[in-house]
């Protein structure tokens, strides 16, 4: 018992080390993905060490859910694999420990990280969410400092706008400078042309200090309206070699307070959610009962009514019994009628513009709804892939049993980058409308457990899943493609052919390959019924199959170069390829009964039928060929 007690110690200690550096490692690389997003934003606006550090803060916080099912993924992945590759988890095995026991203890520092995630988006999420989206909207709102394009006006400065010929991003010099400045009114205008310039915040960020060099100012003299209809207007030119302006501008950077951002879906915990489901759900339902009640009653009917001089009698009237709308109708005059007609045109226009207005907050609620729901199932999913991630990169790390940072790294980006494939996917669906919320949320979930289920099934059982060869038969056999025979002369040779005796027993092989290819009509289809539910093995062909294969094995003992260059031309025989398709019975006939799916087969064997008949004169030509350089030698 205390040994088991040190193994899980043992593999603890092996899973835990490897998870605290793949998570901080698939931390790192999401913050880098996150941070090419919002790289405009940052550059050219003089941020403090204190913003810059929120901002990573805020950010990492938000990527730790999303950072930890892969984590799980690579260090199970990593850790298996390298227990494989030493051979410590076949010593454990062999012990009598099976590989679900082996699993247990990192299985539960997995379950302990996915309840972890849980409550991590269902606390610290929500909070960083908020305080980052507030920092974000900040950072947009900041006009930058010194980030002013090159060939384009800029109008970021209240009151200016500047262009830019070139500018010097090494020293800050501006080069080829045009500014058009506007007073209280239009007539108030400044243009200022200078060949260089610098500009610059002032220490209180109060001001921008506007440095030019060698340039003119012209201004407008005529401050009153109308100016620009006469046929001259009055300026004045000033030349300067330089010139320091101040420009008031706040530059300083302010947070916006987050509790603006408390709607959003994602600044919200799971009780939260639930509470904003309802209330949106409870507005849809009120928004349909209110559509109801606006059109129940038609419009037709309330515009005779209201053309009729008793209609408050007939409206009360109305609300006990039905009434003959269209009798009603044509008992009004001919200028009750057009009234009403009138009326009922205005109300259809109105009534039209409110259902478009009821379409688009209707869908706009649906929206937000779909959105809420989205994250009160995304806080489930995130942390349930860290369970099914385990049982994915675990049991894969026991089978293919490679350590390290090479072919882990790989399978875990594939995996997981299907995954993201498939959960994006589901999560646009759902966006939209098109698919329904649960469904499309869980649907990568839905098709990683049963991969994960499978490959702990094969990694139990210590199946080669990843046997190379195994999977080259079978499409040998499902396509029919034939192998080679690869023989060389034997540098050394114990025993040599018998030429005396392999000369009679070629012939007669001959003989029966002959005899064989006239008794069977090889090129005719086969009988449909026979291949497929009266299975009779073709004795002949196995007999000549096996005396082939003794004959190569003997005669590749042989010095003939010759000899040996011949025995790589004949073919490798399928014996049972003409008879059937599958070996069991009970498939051979389910797949007769499926007529389409049979006419697959039966050509299949009819061509395999006609490959045994090049195949056996091949082997007579070839065999003539053998026994005349026996006879020789």
């Amino acid at each position: 018992m205390r040994l088991f007690k040190r193994l899980d110690i043992y593999i603890l200690k092996q899973f835990c080390l490897l998870f605290a550096g793949t998570f901080f490692i698939c931390l790192f690389i999401f913050m880098m993905q996150f941070l090419w997003r919002y790289v405009d934003e940052l550059i050219g606006k003089g941020l403090s060490f204190e913003v810059l550090a929120k901002f990573f803060f805020y950010s990492s916080m938000t990527l730790v859910p999303i950072s930890l099912p892969l984590a799980v993924l690579l260090s199970s992945l990593i850790s298996f694999g390298n227990m494989g590759e030493r051979l410590e988890l076949l010593a454990m095995k062999a012990a009598g420990i099976p590989l679900v026991r082996i699993l247990q203890p990192a299985f539960l520092f997995a379950l302990f990280v996915s309840v972890g995630s849980f409550y991590f988006q269902n606390v610290v999420g929500p909070e960083s969410s908020k305080q980052l989206a507030a920092l974000i909207y900040s950072l947009k709102q900041k006009s930058p400092e010194m980030e002013i394009p090159e060939g384009q006006f800029y109008n970021e400065i209240p009151g200016y706008n500047l262009f830019v010929e070139h500018r010097d991003r090494e020293t800050g010099m501006l080069y080829g400078i045009m500014i058009y400045t506007q007073g209280a009114n239009f007539d108030d205008t400044q243009i200022v042309l200078a060949d260089s310039g610098r500009i610059q915040s002032t220490a209180d960020q109060m001001h921008l200090k506007l440095t030019l060099y060698d340039g003119e100012r012209f201004r407008n003299m005529q401050n009153t309206g109308g100016a620009l209809d006469k046929a001259t207007v009055p300026y004045m030119r000033e030349t300067f070699k330089v010139e320091v302006d101040l420009i008031p501008f706040d530059n300083s950077f302010s947070i916006m307070d987050a509790n603006l951002f408390k709607d959003n879906a994602q600044a919200k915990s799971l009780p939260m959610l639930n509470r904003g489901v309802d209330s949106l759900s409870a507005r849809l339902d009120s928004i349909g009962r209110d559509s109801y009640n606006s059109y129940s009653h038609g419009f037709l009917r309330q515009t005779v009514l209201e053309g009729r001089r008793d209609s408050a009698e007939l409206i009360e009237r109305a609300m006990e019994h039905p009434l003959d709308y269209d009798t009603l109708y044509a008992n009004l005059s001919e200028s009750e009628r057009a009234n009403v007609a009138q009326k009922a045109l205005e109300q259809a226009r109105s009534g039209l513009q409110q259902t478009e207005f009821m379409r688009e907050d209707n869908f706009a609620t649906n929206r937000t709804l779909r959105i809420h729901k989205l994250e009160r199932h995304k806080k489930f999913t995130l942390s349930l892939a860290c369970i099914v991630f385990f049982f994915i990169g675990a049991p894969l790390g026991a089978i293919i049993r490679k350590g390290g940072l090479g072919v882990p790294v790989v399978i875990s980006v594939v995996i997981f980058i299907f995954y993201y494939m498939v959960n994006a996917s589901g999560e646009k669906l759902a966006k939209t409308g098109e698919w329904d919320v649960t469904f499309g949320f869980w649907l990568s979930t839905m098709v990683l457990t049963p991969i994960g289920a499978w490959l702990t099934w094969k990694s139990n059982k210590d199946s080669a899943v990843f046997n190379v060869e195994g999977y080259q038969i079978f499409f040998r056999r499902l396509f029919g493609l034939r192998l080679q025979r690869h023989l060389a002369r034997k540098e050394v040779i114990m025993e040599e052919p018998n030429a005396q005796r392999l000369v009679p027993e070629l012939q007669a092989f001959v003989a029966d390959c002959g005899d064989y290819v006239r008794s069977h009509s090889l090129s005719r289809l086969p009988n449909y019924f026979r291949i497929f539910f009266r299975y009779e093995p073709d004795k002949a062909v196995l007999d000549i199959n096996d005396r082939l294969e003794t004959f190569v094995e003997e005669l590749s003992n042989s010095r003939d170069t010759r000899i040996i260059n011949v025995l790589n031309e004949l073919p490798i025989l399928v014996p049972d390829a003409h008879t059937r398709p599958f070996d069991d019975s009970r498939r051979n006939k389910l797949v007769g009964v499926f007529l389409p799916l049979g006419l697959f087969f039966w050509l299949r064997i009819w061509r395999y039928r006609l490959r045994l008949w090049r195949d056996l004169e091949q082997l007579q030509k070839h065999c003539a060929y053998i026994i005349q350089r026996l006879q020789k030698a």
